[in-house]
């Protein structure tokens, strides 16, 4: 081999090699931004953890994300879409624009202290979603991109919405209504679990209704004849409505909680409430499904000569996959890895454990896996789905809580409040960071997800909120 060829040959591996090398290099500073916010991520999320306010109550919440924003530079818009505790925070100029979802409302009656045994706090609310780690992992990722756009000079804009009320509270349908999301190029999300996955994700739509029946009190034993139960409307639609079920599509859900039931059992009940959840994977049968329990009410009320008057209080649009976005997010999880346990947290872990139900329960030092992706649908809901019917969208889910651990228990609450939960979140911040910073060097990759989008919405379509074009509940979670 001649001198000159070994020469024109090394040139030929420093041209090939170095952009991966470069690449390699700026994500390792870009992971270094985020590593050294973690102290301020923990901090944001035991103080959201603390707060636990239910939608669209989330103030303090909401001020402490936006506050830590705005400290580094991004341009706040508060009280977007007629919700005092949604925001707009945005950073950098031109495009393209990427956005991150960041959630921050806590659920009704699962507070619990971040200890392996049922242990209630004061107050009913808790974080049994992991949302304090959603957003503070969101605002985190956002702040280092930030700091990536400016030393870098790298055109481009970062902009996190701060979405309330998630928990049925359907935040983001309103902000998908107002436009807020139509001149996103993408956007990016994750969300607390136990395990660490980034697979495209489909899942039901969902609308949800209160049914209020007004009757006539009087009294139960002495003078039943002259009253008219409203709890007898609230039973008489429930009876309908679980016979309706052996005729409804196999994927339906629907599901109900009796919010008011009357005060006495002497008094025959004057007013009495159901609140009902109707889900489906497409929004046609879902609007079809509600319809059919509105008559149910109507008939109810008709029988019980009572009256009755109905709210939609939230609906959600189904996730629109985007393989390609995802896969994307893959490879950014599989090449950071997951993590391991310390000597405490095992020990956390395993008493957590104990106190789950039996079964094929997935190892506990599976948080240090990357589950392969598939396609996967579930049957919650999100509205996550309307942002997706809006702008390319995809997400992923960390192991924030023990492996085998359910969404919506005291067990998801205490493993997000610790270390377990803390880990979880700042692999879904450099996840986050990582992916936007690779679509801000590949914009192409962006055309690509969009040209997905667009084959899977289909050129035709229109947007129609399935909650229609009611204002948002901001009383829904309040005390009555």
């Amino acid at each position: 081999m001649s001198r000159a060829f070994s020469i024109w040959r090394c040139v030929l591996l420093v041209v090939c090699l170095w952009p991966l090398a470069a690449a390699g290099s700026d994500d390792e500073q870009l992971l270094e931004v985020v590593g050294a916010l973690q102290a301020d991520a923990v901090s944001i999320a035991e103080d959201v953890f603390d707060y636990a306010e239910l939608g669209y109550l989330e103030y303090k919440s909401s001020a402490r994300l936006s506050g830590f924003l705005a400290d580094r530079g991004f341009r706040i818009t508060s009280g977007v879409a007629d919700m005092p505790t949604a925001f707009v925070a945005e950073y950098g100029l031109g495009g393209p624009i990427i956005g991150i979802l960041a959630e921050f409302d806590a659920l009704p009656g699962l507070s619990q202290a971040p200890v392996a045994e049922r242990a209630p706090l004061e107050g009913n609310a808790g974080h049994a979603c992991g949302h304090h780690l959603f957003g503070s992992a969101s605002v985190t990722a956002a702040a280092a991109l930030a700091e990536w756009l400016e030393t870098t000079g790298s055109r481009g804009r970062i902009r996190v919405y701060g979405t309330p009320a998630e928990e049925g509270g359907s935040g983001k349908v309103y902000m998908v209504r107002e436009g807020l999301f139509s001149d996103a190029d993408v956007v990016l999300h994750w969300h607390p679990s136990d395990r660490n996955q980034a697979s495209p994700v489909s899942n039901n739509s969902n609308k949800s209704g209160r049914f209020r029946f007004y009757g006539i009190a009087a009294h139960a034993a002495s003078a039943p004849e002259r009253g008219r139960s409203a709890l007898d409307g609230v039973e008489a639609m429930n009876h309908m409505i679980n016979l309706m079920r052996e005729h409804v599509p196999q994927e339906s859900r629907i599901h109900y909680v009796i919010t008011e039931g009357g005060m006495a059992p002497n008094i025959v009940p004057e007013v009495a409430e159901v609140y009902y959840y109707v889900r489906h994977p497409e929004t046609a049968w879902v609007a079809a499904l509600f319809e059919r329990v509105v008559k149910a009410a109507q008939g109810a009320a008709l029988g019980t000569e009572t009256r009755m008057e109905y709210e939609v209080m939230h609906g959600n649009y189904p996730l629109l996959r985007n393989d390609f976005l995802t896969g994307i997010m893959h490879e950014q999880l599989a090449h950071l890895g997951g993590y391991a346990l310390s000597a405490s947290e095992q020990a956390f872990a395993e008493k957590i454990r104990e106190s789950l139900p039996p079964g094929d329960l997935p190892a506990l030092d599976s948080t240090a896996e990357i589950q392969a992706p598939e396609p996967v649908h579930t049957y919650g809901s999100t509205d996550v789905g309307d942002v997706s019917w809006a702008v390319p969208t995809a997400g992923f889910i960390a192991a924030t809580w023990v492996p085998g651990t359910a969404a919506h228990s005291w067990q998801a609450v205490a493993a997000g409040g610790m270390g377990i939960g803390h880990k979880g979140m700042m692999l879904a911040a450099k996840v986050l960071a990582l992916t936007a910073r690779r679509l801000y060097k590949e914009p192409e990759l962006i055309e690509q997800a969009r040209r997905e989008f667009n084959e899977r919405r289909g050129l035709d379509f229109r947007y129609s909120p399935l909650l229609g074009d009611r204002v948002p509940p901001l009383d829904y979670r309040a005390d009555p």
